[in-house]
């Protein structure tokens, strides 16, 4: 990827607090990964990106790899350092798969074949956008097939800035699992503020965080009410901007102009404003 580094935040309209952060003890752990952001620039040491022909959930975007979606902003308030900036264009006529015909393109990145871990405490700092029918996530994912080796979902937003959702699935919970919970954020704040997502992973629980306080706790025994614990392996890192398909569609019904996008949010995007902004990734090895 070419390097380009946005230095006028202003121009992406961000604007926001910064907020203080509880890392519930992390800083005294063994760091296993890390990522600042601060180079103006992917390390392809650490992250691959995801390209067009990968397509699931009715996504109305594609992939690329280009800094246009993948970039890199300095100066934005309430950041420590750098940032990544993941972002959807609309870019209609452009998609290459013959079916699809994504009206936006996006990125994707992972930790894939770079660096996995088992157990410990995986986080994030990121701030989303105010705009219905996105899906950006940050999650983990088990290195076999789906969903056998099981997905960890630290945070999902489908564009209700008061809410985020997090999940599990595996074996005989995947898809429309039942190991799912939505967090709603107290009054005067949303997900356009800086947020740490993490989770806290053991061999029989995970704990989904927000900005340390625990907002949901799946063990052992409640994922074996459904199908088989698959906690107990490798899983990589993935950050994604993701557009419209089956959750944002499940959640507003909208059908037009696109699958679970509405033209509010198609107007949003042609401004190039629309953007989940990550500060930083970390991962600490178990206490």
């Amino acid at each position: 990827m070419i390097r380009r580094t946005l230095t006028l935040a202003a121009a992406l309209g961000l604007a926001f607090p910064a907020l203080a952060q509880a890392q519930d003890g992390a800083n005294e752990r063994t760091l296993l990964f890390a990522d600042e952001f601060n180079d103006g620039a992917l390390d392809r040491d650490k992250w691959i990106t995801i390209g067009p022909d990968f397509w699931v959930n009715n996504e109305q975007q594609a992939y690329v790899d280009d800094p246009a979606v993948i970039g890199f902003v300095d100066g934005a308030a309430g950041a420590e350092g750098g940032v990544l900036m993941l972002r959807p264009l609309y870019k209609p006529g452009v998609d290459p798969h013959p079916d699809r015909k994504a009206p936006f393109v996006s990125g994707r990145i992972e930790s894939k074949g770079k660096f996995d871990f088992t157990y410990g405490r995986a986080e994030a700092r990121i701030k989303l956008p105010d705009a219905e029918g996105t899906w950006p996530a940050w999650w983990l994912l088990g290195n076999d097939k789906w969903p056998d080796t099981g997905e960890i979902d630290i945070m999902e937003y489908v564009g209700e800035k008061d809410w985020i959702g997090v999940a599990l699935h595996g074996p005989g919970y995947s898809g429309e699992t039942p190991l799912v919970n939505k967090f709603f954020f107290p009054e005067g704040q949303d997900v356009t503020d800086w947020h740490v997502y993490a989770v806290e992973w053991t061999e029989d629980e995970l704990l989904f965080q927000i900005d340390g306080h625990t907002l949901y706790r799946v063990t052992r025994p409640m994922v074996e009410n459904y199908g088989k614990w698959r906690f107990d392996n490798p899983k990589y890192l993935i950050l994604n901007f993701a557009m419209g398909g089956a959750y944002p569609f499940k959640t507003n019904g909208i059908e037009e102009p696109y699958n679970g996008v509405p033209q509010e949010t198609v107007d949003k995007v042609k401004t190039g404003k629309v953007a989940m902004l990550v500060d930083w990734v970390r991962v600490y090895a178990a206490e």
